[in-house]
């Protein structure tokens, strides 16, 4: 809503995509579904159809030595950065640190964008 652009084709080559390929979020789907060619509209998301709410239950203590384990040998992470660990099953997910202690450090494992509300600009040049 600030009117920074997280992902834009506008000063380039424009995006083609198949719809129900997973290529965009369900949500942004359905913006487009019905559109006829040379729409240009503006949509805004409400947090729910974006990256969801912020949730408590998502900032959490990590212990130190958790942090050491999954980062690398000389890292020298400060307040504000985003920290990525291994995931049980070999996935990875990623935390914003909050604070940074001797035993312990909070991280916020919310996405970043969560709890705020989106806009969503098209320009349909063509439909296939």
């Amino acid at each position: 809503m600030d009117g920074t652009d997280l992902i834009t084709t506008f000063g380039g080559n424009p995006a083609t995509l198949m719809l129900g390929q997973g290529q965009l979020a369900p949500s942004l789907e359905a913006c487009l579904l019905g559109l006829p060619e040379g729409t240009h509209k503006t949509f805004e998301l409400a947090p729910e159809q974006g990256f969801g709410e912020r949730s408590p239950d998502l900032v959490q203590a990590v212990s130190r030595a958790t942090l050491d384990e999954n980062s690398a040998p000389d890292a020298d992470y400060k307040v504000g950065d985003l920290v990525d660990f291994a995931a049980p099953g070999g996935g990875r997910f990623a935390g914003v640190l909050r604070e940074l202690g001797e035993e312990s450090c909070i991280f916020d494992f919310n996405h970043p964008l969560a709890g705020q509300t989106l806009k969503f600009e098209v320009n349909l040049i063509s439909v296939l």
